[in-house]
């Protein structure tokens, strides 16, 4: 079988996965609100992003964008349950519609928006792939890692950019497959190979848990482009829309100075774009919100807010320079603060 033809047939079965969702059971806000929650395909276990913490409460920056979600469709930012999801089947589980949305650690590309039949709703982090390395094994760049084991997720854009990388500077390697977070960590601690990689964030969440971080370091080389975004399936611009929103309400919610603490006082504000996203304004002589454009509540925007913080607190809770993580904002600081972070105009 060609390609193309492959291609194409994956594309048709995908397409009719989809459709049959929706024609057979409405739309995917219909069937969330049927069922009381949201399901949420979340990662199988990585820090600052997505991962259960002590008490079992899913907590990190991709799990705020469903808890987001799920406090615009029903006031509630906890009616959600998590579904783990490996890099392989994750976007089997989303094009089955065992889950609602992807929220998991996962690149924008041409592949998965277009041929695998999902949408990308927009990026929630701005990342690159990288290397780690044991400071005992003596290397300052990637460009000396010719002829390394590299420990490297099945299913990912990261088994690409490495095979290119190392073709470009003329460098061998030989692969060692895993398929989850915690498996890449266990093979690169117990010395199946010399380095790990993945995206940059995730090299920094790993480090961090590792019992001496000190000893090992991520190499100053930054790959490729890795922008990070929850995603949702083709074929309901509704659902994809209150998804997108969602997360750009967290950006303008920082961009305007909103925050979980003083968004009942900021219902008093003058400024006309934070009353139109906290649901004080209407729309013309309407009498209604703009929560009705999205088939929502009004203050649906306050009750993200409220109940999961912009941007800036989801960040700096999870993964910022105040946590194990230590992550500084770089690109995804706001377009004003010298970063990449925007979101459209809410009007």
């Amino acid at each position: 079988m060609t390609k193309i033809k492959s291609l194409f047939i994956s594309l048709v079965l995908t397409l009719g996965v989809s459709t049959a969702i929706a024609g057979s059971h409405g739309s995917t806000l219909d069937i969330v609100k049927e069922r009381g929650k949201l399901m949420c395909g979340s990662n199988t276990g990585l820090a600052g992003f997505g991962n259960p913490n002590d008490a079992g409460v899913w907590e990190g920056i991709d799990v705020d964008v469903c808890r987001a979600v799920a406090a615009a469709v029903f006031g509630d930012a906890n009616a959600v349950e998590f579904v783990p999801t490996t890099s392989k089947v994750r976007f089997t589980v989303l094009q089955s519609g065992e889950i609602d949305m992807l929220s998991r650690n996962t690149t924008w590309t041409l592949q998965r928006d277009v041929e695998l039949g999902l949408e990308f709703v927009g990026v929630n982090y701005y990342d690159g792939q990288g290397f780690m390395v044991r400071k005992d094994l003596g290397v300052s760049s990637a460009t000396e890692l010719d002829g390394a084991s590299v420990c490297i997720q099945v299913g990912t854009t990261t088994e690409m950019n490495l095979a290119d990388y190392f073709k470009a500077n003329d460098m061998s390697y030989e692969p060692i497959p895993v398929e989850t977070n915690s498996e890449a960590d266990a093979a690169y601690l117990a010395g199946r190979c010399d380095i790990y990689t993945t995206d940059a964030s995730g090299l920094y969440a790993s480090r961090a848990g590792y019992p001496d971080p000190s000893a090992h370091m991520v190499l100053p080389e930054i790959i490729s482009k890795e922008p990070l975004g929850p995603s949702v399936r083709h074929g309901d611009s509704e659902w994809a829309d209150i998804v997108r929103w969602s997360l750009n309400a967290m950006i303008i919610a920082e961009e305007k100075g909103i925050t979980s603490d003083n968004v009942d006082e900021m219902k008093n504000s003058k400024d006309p774009e934070t009353l139109r996203l906290l649901g004080v304004s209407k729309v013309g002589d309407t009498g209604a919100g703009y929560g009705a454009w999205l088939g929502l509540d009004d203050d649906w925007a306050y009750n993200i807010i409220k109940q999961v913080g912009n941007y800036s607190e989801s960040f700096e809770k999870h993964i910022g320079v105040n946590t194990p993580i230590n992550i500084a904002r770089g690109l995804n600081a706001l377009y004003k603060d010298g970063g990449i972070l925007y979101a459209p105009p809410f009007r």
